[in-house]
């Protein structure tokens, strides 16, 4: 063992204190310990944010949309559908849709929603993974056209799986003032996506028998796009737009809901200031335990400077403190975070008003690269800090360190 390491672990196990680490010693791996776990979590948690809300939303809005000038009908749906499978590289899946408001009434209740008729075979939303009660079932066959709604509306219209709901829909041309279609429907399913936006507003059948309730005769209102990488949707949206021409329409989803994405963004622009102090205090923290150690400490480092110590040995044996403080204090910040974010991962302790965050419990994802990018700047911004304190402790001299009490 080095002199350095042995006086190291002299100073740190006082025999004074029974054995134990220091008091001081302790104060600074547990700033450490707080600063880095702090700070991981901070990190998940904003993560779990954009995760969460992209995932969400981009499940149930898909990639991109392809729609009619004011919402018409498309034309000949089938060949454009089959000239972006073609002519358009990138695209993952397509699935025609139609979308139109309607109004649902069951027991006295009635909501103004928006039904999603869609095709089974091909249906690329994210619905049918969200199903809590019931089954994802939109097939009608002989029988009445079947639903699938959310939670929160189904409570607001107390129906249960099985029950019956009436919808109210305007056939034809949109700006027409025809008479409503007035169809029964069967509630075969209940989907939660924890977004009240979605679970209040949106309702699902078959595509067919929303062309029957709104009399559109074979024709839809939107086709919507997947894509391979996430990045391109606004290049697919542009190509698909030279490519079809008037009357389609493509918008991509970050179009759809700019002000989500932005919000996103903004969370984002605080997190480096923020982040910022969190490393401060830290690095305060020790600079402010290893002057406490050499204040402690001084008469011993004369005495050592006096039994031959060099300067040089001095400033190791604190910086290898100043390192040993910030290792463990970063291992167990590490320890800290990731079972804090474990418990809220599996166990949902803290929650939110899904009204307003499109979630119901605070989100976390665990990246092994928060852990690591955030240990890394943990242990040199230590030993940045140690280098005041090491360098003053050993400029020390040692008729005056010795005289020192």
């Amino acid at each position: 063992m080095s002199f350095e390491l042995y006086i190291l672990r002299r100073y740190i196990r006082s025999k004074r204190e029974g054995g134990f680490i220091s008091l001081i010693t302790s104060i600074g791996m547990v700033g450490v310990m707080l600063g880095v776990a702090a700070l991981i979590i901070a990190l998940t948690i904003l993560g779990g944010f954009e995760k969460e809300i992209k995932e969400k939303v981009i499940g149930f809005a898909a990639h991109v949309q392809v729609v009619g000038f004011q919402n018409q009908p498309l034309p000949d749906h089938t060949a454009a559908i089959e000239r972006i499978h073609t002519e358009i590289p990138g695209v993952r899946a397509i699935s025609p849709v139609i979308s139109k408001e309607v109004i649902i009434r069951s027991k006295g209740y009635t909501e103004g929603v928006l039904l999603k008729g869609v095709d089974e075979v091909v249906d690329i939303s994210a619905t049918r993974k969200q199903i809590i009660g019931g089954k994802y079932d939109l097939n009608s066959g002989n029988g009445s056209p079947k639903l699938v709604i959310g939670k929160k509306l189904a409570g607001k219209l107390d129906l249960r799986v099985g029950d019956r709901a009436t919808l109210f829909g305007i056939g034809g041309n949109l700006k027409s003032l025809s008479t409503p279609i007035v169809r029964q429907f069967v509630v075969t399913g209940m989907y939660e996506t924890g977004m009240a936006e979605y679970d209040d507003v949106y309702i699902y059948t078959s595509i067919s028998a929303a062309q029957e309730l709104f009399q559109l005769e074979g024709r839809i209102t939107g086709i919507e796009i997947l894509v391979d990488d996430l990045s391109h949707t606004s290049l697919v949206a542009n190509r698909i737009q030279e490519l079809l021409g008037y009357p389609y329409y493509a918008r991509t989803v970050q179009q759809l809901y700019r002000n989500l994405f932005s919000w996103i963004e903004l969370q984002k622009k605080p997190t480096p200031v923020i982040l910022g102090l969190i490393i401060i205090v830290a690095v305060v923290n020790i600079i402010g335990t290893l002057l406490m150690v050499v204040m402690e400490k001084t008469h011993q480092i004369g005495v050592l400077k006096s039994m031959g110590a060099t300067s040089r040995s001095i400033r190791k044996i604190f910086v290898a403190e100043g390192l040993l403080i910030g290792v463990v204090g970063t291992a167990l910040g590490n320890a800290l975070a990731y079972g804090l974010s474990w418990l809220q991962l599996h166990e949902k302790l803290i929650s939110l008003p899904a009204q307003i965050y499109f979630m119901s419990s605070v989100p976390i994802l665990l990246r092994l690269e928060d852990f690591i990018a955030v240990s890394l700047i943990s242990v040199f911004l230590c030993f940045l800090a140690t280098l005041v304190p090491a360098s003053l402790a050993s400029r020390l001299q040692p008729i005056t360190a010795i005289r020192f009490t």
